[in-house]
């Protein structure tokens, strides 16, 4: 078995090495031998070896072939681990079945992506990931927060979104120049037929457009002062102002 494998920056590989941090995680995700989970971008196995220790089996999803190379020649996974060759934001994720937990150290250039791709799959219990702390503070910023924007909107109105602890770049083999974050994400599909994804997100978008703006400014292509007083919101608030439940209200006045 090779020693080690390469950081390759072109797939935004940090390897974990922080043992500390991995139990922390394991503890965090809460596994029991049958649950049916996956790993996007396992690396060196860091967090794949004491992950494993939890489960009867594990699911791998892996686009750098030294990495396969690296995991297959480990005699104590391999016949215990389902290790794909793919690109996550491709992958079919309805081909591992019901209550798929998803979890992984994700690449910062296609974290934001690979979320949204993820949450097309109604499959999906639960996803833990280690995401850039940036991030990770906009997805669960509140309204108010400097940091609320499109992506906590979105992100919040498909889960419950917690983040559970930040974890330092020397935490990681090479070190981020940022710190990164432990997020928990649970689906909760309160969207519905009456509600488009595609359609919140333009109008989240416009809102969006201009922060120093208010919303009436931001949405008066798609309403006037009436509309306004019909919705019962106060068209001088600014988009960060506005919290999820008043987004699916302008969205159900607009489009239903």
């Amino acid at each position: 078995m090779q020693k080690h494998v390469t950081p390759k920056k072109r797939f935004g590989q940090n390897f974990l090495q922080d043992t500390y941090v991995i139990t922390k995680i394991v503890q965090s995700i809460d596994l029991n031998p049958d649950d049916n989970v996956v790993e996007i971008g396992p690396g060196m196995g860091a967090l794949t070896i004491p992950v494993l220790k939890e489960l009867k089996h594990l699911n791998l999803i892996e686009i750098d072939r030294e990495v396969i190379s690296y995991l297959s020649a480990n005699t104590t996974l391999k016949d215990r681990i389902n290790l794909i060759e793919a690109d996550a934001l491709k992958y079919d994720f309805n081909l591992f079945g019901n209550k798929l937990r998803v979890i992984g150290n994700l690449p910062y250039n296609i974290s934001t992506p690979l979320l949204f791709r993820l949450l097309d799959f109604t499959n999906i219990q639960d996803m833990h990931f280690m995401l850039q702390k940036e991030v990770v503070e906009r997805i669960c910023a509140v309204p108010g927060n400097k940091d609320y924007g499109k992506l906590s909107v979105i992100m919040q109105y498909m889960c419950k979104c917690e983040m559970l602890f930040i974890v330092p770049p020397e935490s990681f083999y090479p070190a981020p120049k940022v710190d990164s974050a432990i997020v928990r994400l649970t689906p909760s599909y309160k969207n519905n037929s009456k509600i488009d994804v595609t359609k919140l997100n333009q109008l989240v978008s416009k809102a969006f457009q201009m922060r120093r703006k208010t919303i009436y400014n931001n949405l008066k292509e798609d309403l006037n002062k009436e509309d306004w007083i019909k919705i019962g919101i106060d068209e001088n608030r600014r988009a960060e102002q506005l919290s999820l439940d008043e987004y699916l209200h302008i969205y159900q006045y607009i489009y239903n």
